[in-house]
């Protein structure tokens, strides 16, 4: 490729992100669900009323430059902090300073960069200078705010999301790109609207993203004497690999776990299949994502296929025998088992109902029926008298309570019509009649 070098003079020399960073809103593309004529935000900006607030969004969406635009507008003092270098020595430094500005009449702004990154401790710095007024915070993050800012401090600020950009957006910031004076509009650069396309897709709504490859492919475009050519080959080099957003310990890995077992719990092959490669793409570990199936094949397949378990079992095993990458078939194969089995939450139901019985319940004497007489004393007092063994009967079952007396008759596996469980469930009817005194049902357990 022809390396040129776009950049010598020193008012070109910033990256092309940071050069074409809007200073106004009518500069910002994207949200118009927030800065749209009419729309809050934008008449808090452009009236100067601005409260406590989180922007919560995905990288490269406008965090930051939506604070730079409020710092442009505002008559009040705008100190830019990071939470990534500063702690509470600065935080304290900070808020004597915007107390001494307060009581001269001026408001503080302080804008906090990725404040998820502060611990407690830090956010809790900050509360009772924003409980007083002394400062205004504006506070961006990648991360749900639910999660990681502290609730108190929370509850005094007002959340606005920022959604990922659409392709047509990205598109629409490109071509302002391609034409900005501080970008390249003095240059003429050759691109077809299908490659800004292909840039737009592989930026994945990242702004950032999207300019920096562009940056990219012009400095290595070809040069002539009509100006830089962008070619198909420099384009594929500089989008061979997209990172798809996703945090392990973050909001994200909980999404799409989410997403892949909602899923498979709507017998949707095709979404599973998905979600499952995106968290393996993003470097989860398949053990997780096997585990998880594991536990899928009890609580949603249960008794109406329990084949299932033992193939997620199985696929569990397979991952941990060969690993990435060529587990993912393996992984693939009980994903789609899964959204494919029969459905039954009769298992998950029933364990839930019978913790439920022991959280709330007197712990209850196991029958004296059931119970080991393993000692003469325990012969004596009666443990095991009356006790029936099932096999002992042409019927393979006896008669006999096995819970105990306070919960005598309580349901808590309740078989549906789904697969295998519908046989379990007519059986399970004929058992419970026939405890109860009803000797036709006995030919229905027998299976005749």
């Amino acid at each position: 490729m022809n390396q040129i070098n776009l950049f010598d003079d020193h008012t070109v020399s910033a990256p092309l992100a940071s050069r074409l960073r809007p200073q106004t809103l009518d500069d910002f593309v994207g949200q118009q669900h927030l800065l749209g004529p009419g729309r809050l935000l934008r008449q808090m900006i452009e009236r100067d009323d601005i409260s406590s607030m989180i922007f919560w969004g995905p990288p490269g969406v406008g965090k930051t430059t939506l604070a730079r635009i409020i710092a442009n507008h505002t008559k009040a003092e705008f100190i830019d902090f990071s939470a990534v270098t500063s702690g509470i020595k600065e935080i304290k430094e900070v808020m004597a300073k915007a107390q001494a500005s307060r009581a001269m009449g001026v408001r503080t702004v302080l804008f906090v960069d990725e404040i998820h990154r502060f611990n407690k401790a830090q956010q809790d710095a900050f509360l009772p200078y924003v409980e007083k007024g002394s400062i205004i915070l504006i506070g961006a993050t990648t991360e749900n705010p639910s999660f990681e800012i502290n609730s108190a401090l929370l509850s005094r600020c007002r959340v606005f999301v920022l959604h990922q950009l659409s392709e047509d957006e990205m598109v629409e910031l490109l071509v302002r790109a391609l034409h900005h004076p501080d970008g390249y509009g003095e240059q003429n650069v050759q691109i077809s609207d299908d490659q800004l396309h292909v840039i737009a897709r592989f930026a994945n709504g990242d702004a950032r993203t999207a300019l920096n490859t562009l940056e990219m492919a012009v400095t290595n475009g070809q040069i002539s004497a009509e100006g830089i050519t962008v070619t198909d080959d420099v384009l594929t080099q500089v989008t061979n690999r997209r990172s798809l957003l996703y945090d392990k310990s973050g909001e994200e890995h909980y999404n799409l776990i989410s997403a892949l077992h909602k899923s498979m719990r709507n017998s949707d092959p095709d979404a599973a299949i998905y979600y499952m490669e995106r968290m393996l793409d993003g470097g989860e570990d398949p053990l997780y994502i096997a585990r998880r199936v594991v536990r899928f094949a009890s609580e949603d397949v249960g008794m109406a296929d329990p084949r299932a378990l033992e193939v997620a079992i199985a696929a569990y095993q397979a991952c941990h025998y060969i690993g990435m990458p060529e587990c993912d078939v393996c992984l693939g194969e009980a994903v789609v088992y899964m959204a494919m089995a029969p459905k039954s939450n009769a298992l998950e139901k029933g364990t839930i109902a019978a913790k439920k019985d022991i959280k709330d319940k007197p712990a209850q004497p196991v029958p004296l029926q059931i119970r080991n007489a393993s000692t003469r004393l325990m012969a004596d007092l009666d443990y095991g008298k009356g006790y029936q063994y099932a096999h002992d009967t042409e019927e393979k079952v006896a008669r006999m309570q096995c819970l105990p007396d306070a919960l005598a008759g309580s349901r808590y596996y309740e078989p549906t019509e789904q697969g295998e469980e519908k046989r379990i469930k007519h059986k399970l009817d004929a058992l419970i009649r026939w405890k109860a005194g009803d000797d036709s049902a006995i030919d229905e357990i027998r299976g005749e």
